[in-house]
């Protein structure tokens, strides 16, 4: 069931991703070589709290903890732990939080130290396929446009886009329909409307697009173990365009980034 969002609605939904966004900006202050994750995931709790959210993933599903933290070669959904980062790892940081009873679910994939030259290749494709993708968001375009313009950007490095695990609408449950696959051919799926917000999220591995379920019940990893690159945003469709509704801007604050990646999805 589709559940079409009003301007008010939407506000309420930017308001918990703009905590998300938040969030995962002052993460990106403390991310370094021999920080273990938990201590990340303890930080973000307090965070969010403090900012008048509740942490959307705790206890959603049983996931255990406030953020899925997912290093090299998981993909998503991995478990908070005492592992420490090191030199030259990626790490993506899945956040969610629920506020004035609405959802916001972002993520982005962190370099820890100095990376490799090919590993920051896979980075930037697959943001950029991120953007690819959210432009495709319009009145009237269906799914599989979404998944097409993300598929056709990154496999023409040789990548592999993740099959299992897809995008999704958003609102007062974490995951609504449409589902949104990160392939696909255009013209086909659910047709795009006024009002959807959805979560747009490549998933792109390095190598082949398969991957392995861990029995932890939650963690995926790339099934030949090279690394895996995550990012998400948070979209409305408001007078036929795609609207972002979450920003990496704190995170480029912190990092010392200057970007202009996100004019075209902004507000006029």
């Amino acid at each position: 069931m589709i559940c079409l969002k009003n301007a008010d609605e939407i506000s309420l939904i930017r308001e918990s991703a703009q905590l998300v966004s938040k969030t995962l900006g002052m993460l990106a202050s403390e991310i370094r070589p021999g920080i273990d994750t938990l201590y990340l995931d303890l930080m973000a709790e307090a965070f969010i709290r403090d900012h008048g959210g509740i942490p959307g993933f705790l206890g959603l599903y049983n996931f255990p903890n406030t953020l899925c933290i997912s290093p090299n070669e998981q993909v998503v959904h991995g478990i908070p732990n005492d592992k420490v980062l090191r030199e030259g790892d990626i790490v993506s940081i899945d956040c969610g939080v629920l506020m004035n009873d609405y959802y916001g679910d972002h993520a982005y994939t962190f370099e820890v130290g100095e990376v490799k030259p090919e590993i920051k290749e896979l980075l930037k494709a697959t943001k950029d396929s991120l953007y690819i993708g959210i432009n495709a968001c319009r009145k009237g375009h269906r799914t599989g446009d979404i998944g097409y313009a993300i598929q056709n950007h990154v496999e023409q490095y040789g990548y592999g886009v993740v099959r299992e695990l897809v995008g999704h609408g958003l609102g007062k449950q974490m995951h609504e329909d449409p589902q949104i696959p990160n392939y696909g051919s255009k013209g086909h799926g659910m047709k795009l409307a006024e009002g959807m917000v959805l979560a747009i999220e490549p998933m792109i591995n390095q190598g082949t697009h398969r991957v392995r379920f861990h029995k932890d019940g939650w963690t995926v990893t790339t099934a030949d173990k090279k690394p895996s690159a995550h990012f998400e945003h948070d979209v409305a469709i408001a007078e036929g365009k795609p609207i972002l509704l979450s920003t990496f801007d704190y995170i480029y604050k912190a990092l010392g980034i200057s970007s202009k990646e996100e004019a075209p999805f902004l507000p006029q």
